[in-house]
Order: structure tokens, then sequence, then C-alpha cells
């Protein structure tokens, strides 16, 4: 039997957590079970009474808001934990279609695919801006090129994973899993499909960042970190290999001057170049050291990997009586 479980990580979403609970599949080909999984964030409202009014199977709570990091990645850990085969994550504020479940599930369900993401076709949403647009394709590009993926729509939210990948996706942003995840998992030579989706009208603000700016500054940050991870010795190497080139230019500089003999005036400048050298050296040198720390990072990994498939067990018959305490890093509660 193939059970999915839809995750739903939620912040305040009472108001409109039943229109998307209403939205989703009852019933998709070749899946036997579909079940869904609410996590609250830490909501000051009524989420979690909702969703159990709305008959959600799963319930994880957090005593406080962790940010959507940490929320999807308790989302995951407790699908996986349950015994799902397939997880499908989605918005709280229903911007997803319910019906495009079942296209985002179809490569997976077919073997073709680890991951499959839905492409909202950004360039046509009339109800972002343009600015929004122009710079989420730009986003997009930026991680397609650091990722190795061909993902058009990379901060999209609406995705589908095997127990496989969710088992082996390890989130450490506090901003956002979007981004890192599609990194993380081009790095891993995941099989990452897309496939274009539809999108409900909006029925409310994104409540992600606060301004452009902060988008910008978390996700750039992101980006950096997360590459850097997987490949340090490329980022150090550039990164030296271009203050080696300034520090040679001004050496050139002086030897210039030094044949014109005026050699005396520019002393300062050639002190400045052979200090830029040697720290080119030495952020080589870090290079190599982070690239040593990188391949220790890849064995801790499969590591984890090896432990939560322990901790996973196949999936077994759920009993709707249980109620289950996790550690409180991951969720604070688990009721079901």
């Amino acid at each position: 039997m193939k059970k999915l479980i839809i995750q739903i990580p939620c912040l305040n979403e009472a108001q409109t957590l039943p229109a998307t609970l209403a939205d989703l599949p009852k019933s998709i080909a070749g899946v036997d079970v579909i079940e869904v999984l609410v996590i609250d964030d830490g909501s000051r409202d009524a989420t979690s009474d909702v969703a159990r009014a709305c008959g959600v199977q799963h319930v994880v709570r957090l005593r406080r808001n962790k940010g959507l990091a940490a929320a999807f990645m308790a989302g995951i850990d407790a699908c996986v934990k349950a015994g799902a085969d397939y997880i499908v994550n989605t918005d709280a504020d229903n911007q997803y279609a319910g019906a495009d479940i079942a296209k985002l599930l179809a490569p997976l369900l077919r073997g073709e695919a680890d991951i499959c993401i839905g492409d909202r076709n950004i360039a046509e949403l009339r109800h972002m801006s343009w600015r929004k647009r122009q710079l989420q394709a730009l986003g997009s590009w930026v991680v397609r090129q650091v990722s190795g993926t061909t993902v058009p729509d990379t901060t999209s939210g609406f995705r589908a994973y095997t127990r496989e990948a969710a088992l082996r996706m390890t989130i450490i942003s506090d901003f956002s899993y979007t981004l890192e995840s599609i990194i993380q998992a081009g790095k891993k030579r995941m099989a990452i499909a897309h496939v274009p989706i539809s999108v409900n009208p909006r029925t409310r603000e994104s409540r992600l960042f606060d301004s452009i700016f902060s988008y910008i500054k978390a996700s750039g940050a992101t980006i950096v970190r997360i590459y850097a991870m997987y490949e340090p010795l490329k980022v150090f190497t550039y990164l030296g290999l271009t203050i080696f080139v300034v520090g040679f230019a001004g050496v050139a500089r002086f030897v210039y001057y030094y044949t014109q003999g005026l050699a005396s005036r520019h002393l300062g400048s050639m002190v400045a170049a052979s200090v830029l050298i040697i720290v080119s050296f030495i952020v080589l040198v870090l290079g190599l050291i982070a690239d040593v720390n990188a391949a220790n990072r890849k064995l801790l990994e499969d590591l984890i990997y090896r432990i939560r498939s322990l901790e996973s067990p196949p999936r077994q018959a759920d009993d709707p009586r249980t109620r289950m305490t996790h550690a409180p890093d991951r969720a604070d509660r688990w009721e079901h």
C-alpha cells in the first residue's frame, strides 16, 4: 500500500486552513491512503483546533514560532515516522490548487524523480508586481547555476518528496527551506522534476519577509552559505585567486615605476600588494581545510540518514487514539 501524507506548515491560519483542507484531493491514482499533517508553528489563534475539527489525521504543535524552515523539517520528520511513502508540502493560504497534487506526484509514482516542484510560471502571475517577478526569475536562475538543476520556480513551496528523499533532507537555514533544499538535492545528485501548476486567487499577503530588501538579503545569504558548504574549495579558490590577481597587479605596477626610477614613491602600494598576495595564499589554505571539513560533513549526513532510517520503521497501521511526544528541537507535540 502506498501512503501519501500532505503536510501544511501553519502560522495563525485558522481562517484560511478550512478552505485549503477542503481543496485537497480525497483520492489519487496510484496512492492507496491519503492523510494530512498540519504543523502549527506556534500559532496564537485556533489553528490546531480548526485542523482537528476539519478531520486532520496528524497535528504537530510547536510551543513557539520557530520559522518556516523548522516547521517544514518538523513536518518531514513526522511524515516519515507516520509511514509516508510520499510527502507533499503545500501552503496553508490555499495558494496552490489541490487538484494539482496528482500532477505533482506523477513523476515520483513513475519512478522518474525523487523530488517534484510545482512551477507557477512566475512571469504570468499578475498578482505579483513586475519587480518581484524579475527578482524571482533572477533568484531562480542563480539557484539553478549553483545547484546544477533545471527548476524554473525555485521558491515554490508546492513540492513532493519520496520517502528516501525526505530521509536525506537536512535543512539548517532559519529562513526558508525552498532554496536550500534544491541546492542540497542538486549537490546530492537527486533526480528533480518540475511540472506546471495553477495558482488560486490570493487570500493574504506573504508573511515570510517584511520587505523585498530583507528577502534578497536572506535569500542571498542562504545561497552563498549552502553553496560554500558543498563547494568550499571552489569558493575559496575563486576568492583567493581574485585577491592574488589584485595583489599581483600592484606588484606589476611597482615594478613598472621601479624601472622608471620612481620606486621610492610607491613603496606603500608595494607593501599593500605583498600583503594581498600573502592573504590570497592564506585563503587558499583555508579552502583546503574547508574541503576536508566538507568531506566529513558528507559522512555525517550519511550517518544521520542511516539513523533516521532506523528510527523510521516501515509504515504500520495507525491507531487514531495514540498520542506521541517528540524531542522539542523538532516537534513539541504530535497528535493524531
